[in-house]
C-alpha cells in the first residue's frame, strides 16, 4: 500500500514549502487533538503540534518510504512529547474542553451530554498515561491497533491488554459514580 503522503515528504525532503504547507494543512488537526487530549491544555497542544512539523521539516530528508506510514510517525512523534511533557510537570494531562453540545438539542439533554462527557474526560484523566495513550489514539484518533501499537512501540498483543485494561477500569469507575449519584438520590 503506497502511502499517500510519500510525494509531499519526498517534496519537502527538498525545501519545497508549499509542500509543507499541504502536509500541515492536513495533519495539522489530528496532531493538536492528540496533544490536546493527551495534555489538556489547548495552548500546549499546539506547541506539540508545531514541534511535530518542525521535525518534519528537519528530517524528510531522510525519511525512507515503506518502513510505516509517515502519518504513524507524525503521531508517535506527538506522542512521545506529550509524554515527555507529562513526565517533567509530573502531571496527569487530559482533555479540557469539551465538544460543544449540539444547539438543536434541548437544554437538559445539552447538560446532560455535557455532564457525561465531563466524568468520561475526567476518568480518563484518571489512567495511567499508555492507557490513556492506546485509548487516545485508537478512539479519538481513530487509528487501527496495528497503527496504535506502533506509535507506541508495543506489540498488538500488548495495545490490546493496554486497551481491555483502560476500558475495565473506566466502566468500574463510571458505574461507581452512577452507583453514587443513584444512591445520593435516594437517601435525600
Amino acid at each position: 500500500m503506497r502511502d499517500p503522503d510519500e510525494e509531499l515528504v519526498r517534496r519537502v525532503g527538498a525545501g519545497d514549502k508549499r509542500a509543507a504547507s499541504e502536509l500541515v494543512r492536513r495533519h495539522l488537526p489530528r496532531m493538536v487533538g492528540l496533544a490536546r487530549r493527551m495534555l489538556g491544555d489547548h495552548a500546549e497542544a499546539e506547541d506539540v503540534a508545531q514541534e511535530v512539523f518542525l521535525r518534519v521539516w528537519k528530517h524528510a530528508a531522510a525519511w525512507k518510504p515503506g518502513q510505516a506510514k509517515f502519518e504513524t510517525w507524525m503521531h508517535r512523534v506527538a506522542m512521545n512529547l506529550c509524554l515527555d511533557r507529562l513526565r517533567r510537570s509530573g502531571r496527569q494531562g487530559g482533555e479540557i474542553s469539551p465538544e460543544t453540545p449540539d444547539i438543536r438539542a434541548s437544554a437538559t439533554k445539552a447538560l446532560d451530554d455535557r455532564q457525561r462527557r465531563d466524568r468520561v474526560r475526567e476518568s480518563l484523566q484518571k489512567l495511567p498515561e499508555r492507557q490513556r495513550a492506546a485509548l487516545v489514539l485508537c478512539y479519538y484518533q481513530e487509528r487501527t491497533n496495528i497503527e496504535a501499537a506502533e506509535i507506541l512501540g508495543v506489540s498488538v498483543d500488548a495495545l490490546e491488554s493496554l486497551l481491555s485494561r483502560a476500558r475495565r477500569t473506566l466502566k468500574a469507575e463510571l458505574s461507581q459514580e452512577r452507583a453514587d449519584l443513584m444512591s445520593g438520590i435516594e437517601t435525600g
